[in-house]
């Protein structure tokens, strides 16, 4: 029998079939020791039309399963993870399947309980540490507070590195492997992903100039305009740069992380560029790069202007 005919079975109205069918699937598929891609395929192409047909408990067992799966399918799991925690959870705190972009994407969308999860992950990124820390001092009083994540993450945020050049360049090290281009969700076309993708690898090199280049030519501005935004003693007006290129408040910060490590040093410090970055309207951002533009091409006129 094919996944079409479990699904045709399913959609006929069946509902202890489907829950079944969807438990066994993915049991099924966790004892394979070394599933191939046909075979993560075909639990995707089972398992995702049966989703909305399953009860809490269903899903609750299958991502607890998965959590122990050394190759969950990565569609199946992104759409667990949309589930309210008490479904998500086991998949939070252990799946392999996450990357250190998706949990920042997951914490951006589902806010501090699937945070919370996530902050029990053993070895968590402290980058992902310092953005849940700055979402727990924003919480109301009466909620719990989370749980540390697993090592001695507090006294690793705590320490200050000797050396202001080493703590750019750990910083960079620890972003890069989030920095590769995230995965088009829907809400960014392939143009975006390129852009990211060219300004992300510009942060990365530490090369001031590389990264400027790298903004002119997203913002379509001269050289100058670009160097400005960047060798500022603020991160508010790279905030607003990258406002206009309407990142992923993700994207965004961690752009700016690799560009100015030295900003963000504390989880206070992310938590304001977060914030800023969600209140500041697109429009207002986009109107600043129209102004930097206009000044750019005022100064380029006024300094080859012929002397009288």
């Amino acid at each position: 029998m094919s996944a079409s005919d479990f699904r045709q079975i399913a959609i006929k109205g069946e509902a202890r079939k489907a829950e079944r069918l969807f438990r066994a699937a993915v049991s099924a598929f966790c004892s394979l020791t070394r599933p191939s891609r046909r075979e993560i395929a075909q639990l995707e192409d089972l398992a995702l039309p049966l989703f909305d047909m399953v009860s809490v408990e269903s899903r609750r067992y299958v991502a607890a399963a998965l959590s122990e799966c050394e190759s969950a399918p990565k569609a199946l799991v992104d759409r667990l993870c949309a589930e309210p925690v008490e479904i998500a959870a086991p998949l939070l705190v252990r799946s392999k399947a996450l990357t250190d972009i998706d949990l920042i994407a997951i914490i951006g969308r589902h806010g501090l309980p699937h945070a919370r999860a996530i902050a029990r992950r053993p070895g968590l990124n402290q980058t992902i540490a310092h953005l849940i820390r700055a979402l727990e001092r924003r919480a109301p009083a009466n909620l719990a507070p989370a749980p540390e994540p697993a090592g001695k993450a507090g006294k690793a945020d705590d320490e200050a590195p000797a050396n202001p050049g080493d703590a750019a360049d750990n910083a960079r090290r620890r972003l890069r492997s989030m920095m590769l281009p995230a995965r088009s969700d829907g809400d960014h076309d392939a143009v975006d992903d390129s852009r990211y993708a060219k300004l992300s690898a510009a942060a990365l090199t530490g090369n001031p100039t590389l990264f400027q280049a790298a903004l002119a030519n997203a913002l379509d501005m001269d050289a100058d305009a670009a160097r400005s935004i960047t060798e500022t003693s603020s991160h508010a007006v790279l905030l607003a740069a990258l406002r206009a290129l309407d990142l992923a408040e993700e994207r965004a910060f961690l752009i700016a992380a690799a560009v100015l490590p030295g900003h963000f040093a504390h989880a206070e410090a992310i938590r304001l560029f977060l914030e800023r970055y969600r209140a500041l309207d697109r429009d207002t951002a986009l109107d600043r790069v129209r102004k930097w533009r206009m000044e750019a091409v005022a100064l380029s006129v006024r300094r080859n202007a012929p002397r009288l």
